[in-house]
Order: structure tokens, then sequence, then C-alpha cells
């Protein structure tokens, strides 16, 4: 595979005229300091109402304090993307896919959803551009890389289109559709924000860094249309997009709690629209529409961060920095400073890669126009959620052989079926267009073959190397097709002798069946 920033290079002849931006050297060394800074203090600002608010807005007060920041040095939003760029210097700034998907998915720190579900893929040798594809995934169009691709517009001031390229390569580790286009369009307003500082300006050119037929896109066009009609009241644009958008999180089935890429993208939008570049009315907003708040927040607020630069962000906020802007974020060797640090240097790089000019106290960037000129996807189109089956309904299953009843407790009290034997079998009949099964992946996980209306479709392990799929939002699919006929169909498993040579026993969880129908 080519050299990771050496793809982006070459994507410079698609920039459709030549204009520069000079930065001092100081100056863009705050704008980085202000991102990193902003990054932190969003993640914070938005960390104790994450997911509190579920279909409806945040009305609560919103708790900040100096000292608060420090926390951010635990937190995955920000450790999750520092180890990408931990990989890129450990092979001196030129890092390939490969690399970067094997660190992440061998590293220490814990993954949810779509980052599960790659590191569940990369285990089991499907790799980068597949590990992120709906065959594999039915997490594509989930939120995580949205989260983690701030670094990646940080290291291109105004290179905006190698920056969607290196998207379209790193974003493939975990996403693909509408999970891949989030982290272009975020990635893309980060690049622009160091020349512009009107974020309505900004989030409108980043719309152009993704296909305009995307769903995603849709919905942040559609946060822009009711700006437009409502520039004084978010909340009307906030009902505009639930009413519209919020259903149908494929990834979470019938459950409020929801991490679709594009309705938490169009939350970071409007926070932008409205908060009028102002740090905390921003991050307020973003708070307020609900969901992933301290995700939202951190996105949002790395915007700002940029255009602020670190000196013009409020002392309240960035007070307590210098305190711990030495120590270690969680699981890297990554500190603030050294954040800053690297990424500068990454500027640099990239920059004389793109046609720009680095010199003792000026940098000279050549600005690129964003135009999104990939292929058009979308992960599972035309499909919606019919109804479920779950195992509490046990008339609606045929089990055969040594299956337990099972449940995690703690909060966690939806009923499981475990098959715990070779030959152990299950059957289901439904009506619909595509299925997933929902479980766990555990060290004793076996194998299982799966049939479709009596026909082999794979073979599914089920072995992880510690427990994945405990608790509702974050249940493993262990098994999916979304590509069957409409129809009457019947769905067959049956536990193989065979197992992962590290798996300790034959064992597959079994929560519950969704049905999916063409829309």
């Amino acid at each position: 595979m080519r050299n990771l920033l050496l793809v982006i290079s070459l994507f410079t002849g698609s920039v459709v005229y030549a204009q520069y931006k000079d930065f001092t050297k100081a100056e863009l060394k705050n704008k980085v300091e202000g991102a990193w800074a902003a990054k932190m203090i969003g993640v914070m600002y938005g960390r104790e109402m994450e997911f509190k608010a579920l279909g409806r807005t945040y009305d609560k007060p919103i708790n900040w304090y100096p000292e608060l920041i420090e926390k951010a040095l635990l937190e995955d939003d920000l450790y999750g993307q520092l180890s990408f760029m931990e990989t890129i210097e450990k092979y001196n700034n030129n890092a390939t896919v490969k690399q970067l998907a094997h660190d992440f998915a061998y590293a220490s720190f814990p993954l949810c959803h779509a980052n599960l579900q790659a590191r569940k893929n990369i285990f089991d040798g499907i790799m980068p551009p597949l590990s992120g594809a709906p065959q594999y995934s039915m997490h594509s169009d989930d939120i995580d890389f949205q989260i983690e691709s701030d670094f990646i517009g940080f290291i291109h001031p105004g290179l905006t289109q190698s920056a969607i390229n290196m998207c379209d390569s790193v974003g493939r580790i975990m996403a693909y559709g509408d999970g891949l286009y989030g982290g272009m369009f975020v990635s893309a307003m980060h690049s622009i924000a160091y020349y512009e500082n009107d974020t309505k300006k900004i989030v409108r050119a980043a719309l152009n860094a993704i296909p305009s037929k995307s769903t995603y896109a849709q919905c942040i066009q559609d946060v822009l249309k009711s700006y437009d009609k409502h520039p004084h009241d978010w909340k009307k644009t906030w009902q505009l997009i639930q009413d519209k958008w919020a259903a149908n999180d494929i990834c979470i089935p019938f459950h409020e709690f929801n991490i679709d890429a594009k309705l938490n993208g169009a939350y970071i939008a409007i926070a932008l629209l409205y908060g009028n570049n102002d740090l905390e009315k921003t991050m307020e907003i973003a708070v307020r529409c609900g969901q992933d708040t301290d995700c939202n927040a951190a996105n949002a607020a790395a915007v700002l961060g940029i255009i602020l630069g670190l000196d013009n962000i409020p002392t309240k906020f960035k007070s307590h920095l210098p305190h711990i802007a030495d120590k270690n974020f969680l699981h890297t060797n990554y500190t603030y400073n050294k954040a800053v640090k690297q990424t500068l240097t990454l500027i640099e790089r990239n920059i004389l890669a793109n046609g720009g000019k680095v010199q003792e106290d000026k940098i000279r960037v050549r600005i690129q126009t964003p135009k999104f000129k990939g292929k058009y996807e979308q992960a599972y189109p035309d499909k919606v959620m019919s109804y479920q089956v779950e195992m509490k309904d046990r008339d609606k299953w045929t089990l055969k052989g040594q299956w337990k009843e099972f449940m995690y407790g703690n909060g966690d009290n939806d009923l499981y079926m475990i098959a715990t034997s070779p030959n152990d079998r299950l059957e289901l009949e439904f009506e619909g267009s595509g299925i997933s099964l929902l479980g766990s992946w555990n060290t004793s996980g076996g194998k299982a073959d799966i049939y479709i209306d009596d026909k082999f479709v794979k073979t599914i392990d089920v072995y992880f190397r510690e427990e994945a799929g405990k608790y509702d939002v974050n249940r493993a699919h262990i098994f999916h097709d979304m590509n069957l006929q409409p129809g009457k169909h019947k769905l067959t498993l049956i536990v193989s002798s065979q197992r992962h040579p590290q798996s300790t026993g034959h064992n597959i969880w079994i929560q519950r069946a969704v049905i999916y129908k063409n829309n």
C-alpha cells in the first residue's frame, strides 16, 4: 500500500485555482494550540450530559469549572485519534493505512460500535477498506470516524482536498457511506477554519467535501435551509431534524439512543450556525441538541478553536491548561504540548507536498477548494427497520440442543440464549429483505454455520479477546444479511465443532433478531 501522506499529496491537481494564504509560524501555532485546547474543552463541557437527552433537547444547567479540562486526558475523543498520530510518527510520518489499522486494532484501549466492529474484523483478517464496509459491519453509518477525524483537518490547514482524501483512506478502517462522509465533513470544516472565520461559510463550504445526494449532505442542507428561515431559533431547526432524520438508526435498533453520523453531524452544524462564533454559546447549543453531547461539542468547539486561536479562547476555559499541558493522554505517550508539536510537523510536511512554502518565520499555503470526486456510496440503501424478535419471545424461535438462558444483569436484563455445544441448532422464520442477529462476543465464543432458506451463507466466529456486547446500546451484530429478496425466509444457525484456537468454548450468544424491509 502506498505511503499514506504521499497518497494525499497526489490530489493537488484537483484544486480549481491557485489561491494562497500566508501565516506567520506563531499565528499557525496559536491556531493549532486552540484546536487541541478547544477539543479538550468541548468534550468535557458536554461529558456529563452524554446521552442524557434522547429524542429531546437538554434543558438543565450546564456546569463548568476550569479544572474540568484535566479529565479530557481520559477521553476516547482525544486518545482515539492521537493513537493514529502516534502510528504516523512511529513510521517517520509515513504510515500506511494497514499500519494504522493494525495499531488501532491491537491498542489497549476499549472500543464501541463501529470502532469495535472494525477491531473484530481486523482480528478476523478483514482489513480496510472492507473492515468498515457494510457487508462486514452494521455500524458503517455510525459516528465513530466523525469523532476521530479532527486531527486530519488540523494537519491540513487550507489543504481541504488533501484532508478529505486522507479521510477516504483512514475512515475506511471503521466507516463507509455516511459514516465516512461525517469524518470528511468535520475535517473539511477544520481545514477551512484556518483561513475562513465565518462559521456559516465554513459549514456551507465543507458540504462540497461530500456527495450532495448523500443522506448526510441532505441532512446538513436541511439545517442550512432551516437556519435561513429561522436564524434566531435553533430549536425550530432541531425539531425539523428530529422529525425528519432521527428515526431508523440501524446500529441501535428500536432505541432512542442514536449515534448515526448525520444526525449528530446536524447538531454540530446547528451549534456552529447559531453559535455566532462564540465558543461557549456554540458548545451549549451542541449539548442542548442532545444525544452524543461530548463528541458533538468537541467537534464544534475545535472549529472555533482554530478560528480564535488559543489566545482568544476565554480564560475560564483555558486557565488550567498550562497545569496539565505535559501530562499524557490515557493510552498514549502524547501530551497536549506534544500533540501541538506533532501537528505542526505534519502541517509543514503537507504544505510542502501541496505546493506551499515553509520559510523561517512564514508559511504560505496553497488553498485547496474541496470537491467530492469519489464514487457515491450508501451503506444500506432503502432499508428501514421492520420489527424485532427478542429471545424472550420463545415461541418464535426453534432451539435444539444444549441451549441455556443467560442475563448480564447490573441493569441489563434482556434474556439471552446461549448455545454451548457443537450441533446446537436455531431456526427463525421471518418476513422482510434483511436480518441481523444480535448477541455477544467473548473469550469462550465458538463458530456457527448460517443458512438462509436452507442455503449456506457463511460461518461466523464470535470469539473475541474480551467480553463485547453487554448493554442494549452496544450489542454485537454477530451476523447480518441485508440483501434478501422481500418475502418470507428462514434463518438457520448450527454450532460448528470448529472454534478459534484461543477460544475456551463453543458458546454462541443470541439476544434478538432485527428484521428490515425496503423503504
